[in-house]
């Protein structure tokens, strides 16, 4: 059975993609942590039109 390979989403290097590689997707611990570092530096968005706010009436206690 061959390995399946793919693309490190870090560096681009070529990565064992199966049980024998700890880190996949990563091609290894260095990649996976910058890319874990990426997340926590929240460099990772996700676009969002801003959506007008709305007046909201203060609450009266």
């Amino acid at each position: 059975m061959t390995q399946r390979t793919v693309n490190c989403p870090q560096c681009g290097e070529p990565a064992i993609y199966g049980p024998d590689n700890p880190f996949r997707p990563f091609c290894s611990r260095r990649c996976r942590l910058i890319d874990l570092g990426q997340w926590a530096d929240e460099q990772y968005r996700i676009p969002a039109a801003e959506s007008p706010q709305q007046d909201v009436p203060p609450l009266d206690a």
